[in-house]
């Protein structure tokens, strides 16, 4: 998953093949392979709209000093050339204009298929036109700074970035194991990611609603260490409500805002 602050420190090296090969309780249980060209994402749990989170690190070295980010995330369905597809804009706010980031991708509404994506972080954008055999750079964007790129496939995959929305299409249920063909677009190359849902859990959001959900956990090696991730996605309504992150050397949380929070979203996007 992304990160403001450094896009590398949540990179994950292991195949997904050896972590299925890998351990008993794996081994025995049946992995869902989820690729684009089985359908297997219920596009329509992913309902337009804004969503807000706040996101946060907690650094054991540094306890009186805490890292926050603003994070907006808006996707919309629109008709483009008779294709209807899902239109994601992100932007983080940080304490400074260097931690501000941006992020605009599309994807076809009847399977998630990306279709473009791109970035902007520290000022420096990269912008891709992506199909199911390749990707390559968006030359047409003045500022990418990824020109001249291109990244053959072996299958299709699934945009990375668009992590949290591609959670939220998945068919959880107890003791399900999913292996995701993700794409960090302009990073390395696609693979097979395993995430793996623990339990449930009632969580009471900011709100004051008490809320049904399915954890969803992914381990890591990070730098030879290692780094888990737990999400909480709503039973009912398949909601992308908290994470929990921990990494070598402290901690990430994002936790989505409630709708009524409109005195966080910045006075230019209200």
């Amino acid at each position: 998953m992304k990160v403001p602050c450094s896009a590398s420190w949540l990179i994950h090296t292991a195949l997904a093949t050896l972590l299925i090969l890998s351990g008993t309780n794996i081994a025995s249980a049946q992995v869902d392979t989820i690729r684009l060209k089985d359908h297997r994402l219920n596009t329509s749990a992913l309902k337009p709209g804004l969503r807000q989170y706040l996101v946060y690190f907690q650094i054991p070295k540094s306890p009186k000093i805490l890292r926050y980010w603003l994070w907006l995330r808006n996707t919309q369905i629109e008709n483009r050339k008779g294709q209807r597809v899902f239109v994601t804009s992100q932007h983080w706010y940080g304490s400074d204009t260097m931690s501000y980031r941006t992020a605009y991708s599309v994807n076809k509404v009847n399977d998630f298929a990306p279709l473009y994506h791109s970035e902007t972080v520290a000022g420096k954008n990269r912008s891709f036109n992506w199909g199911a055999d390749k990707i390559v750079s968006a030359d047409t964007a003045a500022i990418n700074t990824l020109k001249g790129f291109s990244l053959d496939f072996t299958s299709p995959n699934f945009n990375w970035n668009l992590d949290i929305e591609t959670f939220e299409m998945l068919p959880l249920a107890a003791g399900k194991i999913f292996a995701i063909n993700f794409y960090d677009a302009g990073s390395g190359k696609p693979d097979y990611i395993i995430y793996k849902v623990i339990g449930s859990e009632v969580i009471t959001t900011y709100d004051n609603h008490q809320v049904d959900c399915w954890k969803l956990f992914n381990e890591s090696d990070y730098r030879g260490q290692h780094a888990t991730e737990t999400f909480w996605i709503s039973k009912k309504g398949h909601e992308f409500l908290k994470e929990e992150d921990a990494f070598p050397g402290g901690f990430r949380y994002k936790v989505k805002m409630p709708a009524a929070s409109n005195s966080l979203l910045p006075r230019f996007l209200k």
